[in-house]
């Protein structure tokens, strides 16, 4: 359950810097680059990392962006939805309206297409009237297997959509606050999944950005009692993305922790052993993605847990 071997991705289009997210997204940098070099880039970087997860036999759905109208993220589907086990698909309200493009209707019938059971399709937008949002797996790292949400509040995270969605699949919440300093500036974390990774065996979590303590000892005992082993990771290596990781699987239920290479690099030697021992690790090189959308590898894929028919 906590591990899904089919992934969909959605390779980009019109791939760039997108303004409107870039004030509570703080790993986005622009680039002086033209933007056709970087759609390339972009396109290429995507293509690599499908390559790699086929390549160990992770089932991998690729739907093309649409070149109308321009969505600069569409990259990151994970947001904007998300999939379950009893035939579940629900749809997230987002903080960006150019970025709210990204929920595609005929993208959710190519799902029924392939052979995916959709049952019952959720649409929480109507949150973004109230100027409420809650990003999809951005917002919430879920353990599956204990049924628990992890998620910490901030501009795209919201507490009722958030609550919704814990009533919905009938799991416990652990909210709490996670932040990140940034030329002494401190200001909440965007999203959950920049601190924090869940898999079968292991949680890889910047316990150090959680500043009360009450909520940091909450999450650890909550990962604990799920049994989890916990791998702390610095602030610097979160900046690296060392906190978005996903973990799926193959055919065989061979397990796979995906991680960028920017990510892998900024690990040290006993946390690289101590993931090893339970999965492998895959790492695509996505610096020009990484730094322009400010999302790394588990932004960049969906996991579709619905049965097939």
């Amino acid at each position: 359950m906590q591990t899904s071997p089919n992934i969909l991705m959605v390779r980009p289009a019109n791939f760039g810097f997108n303004q409107e997210t870039a004030g509570n997204n703080f790993y986005q940098q622009e680039d002086p680059r033209p933007m056709e070099e970087i759609r390339e880039l972009a396109r290429s970087e995507f293509d690599g990392f499908v390559h790699l997860l086929v390549d160990q036999g992770v089932n991998v759905e690729v739907v093309e962006d649409t070149t109308d109208p321009i969505k600069t993220d569409a990259v990151f589907p994970n947001n904007w939805f998300s999939t379950h086990p009893d035939g579940k698909l629900i749809l997230y309200p987002m903080f960006s309206p150019n970025r709210r493009l990204e929920r595609r209707k005929d993208l959710i019938e190519l799902l029924i297409q392939k052979g995916y059971k959709i049952d019952e399709i959720i649409d929480l937008s109507f949150f973004e009237n109230d100027n409420q949002f809650l990003e999809g797996t951005g917002s919430m790292v879920m353990d599956h297997d204990s049924k628990t949400i992890f998620a910490c509040y901030s501009e795209r995270t919201h507490r009722f959509p958030l609550q919704y969605v814990g009533e919905i699949l009938g799991y416990e919440l652990v909210g709490f606050h996670s932040v990140q300093e940034i030329n002494g500036k401190v200001s909440p974390i965007y999203h959950t999944n920049v601190m924090m990774h869940i898999g079968r065996d292991l949680a890889v979590v910047c316990l150090d950005s959680i500043p009360k303590a009450s909520e940091k000892q909450r999450v650890q005992k909550a990962l604990t009692k799920a049994g989890k082993k916990v791998i702390p990771i610095t602030p610097k290596q979160k900046f690296n993305f060392a906190g978005n990781m996903l973990e799926v699987s193959n055919d065989g239920g061979e397990k796979f922790t995906v991680m960028s290479q920017t990510a892998l690099d900024s690990l040290n030697v006993g946390q690289i052993q101590l993931i090893e021992k339970y999965t492998t690790i895959i790492s695509p090189s996505i610096p020009t993605i990484e730094k322009l959308g400010g999302g790394s590898a588990r932004c960049m894929m969906a996991e579709i847990f619905l049965p097939k028919k």
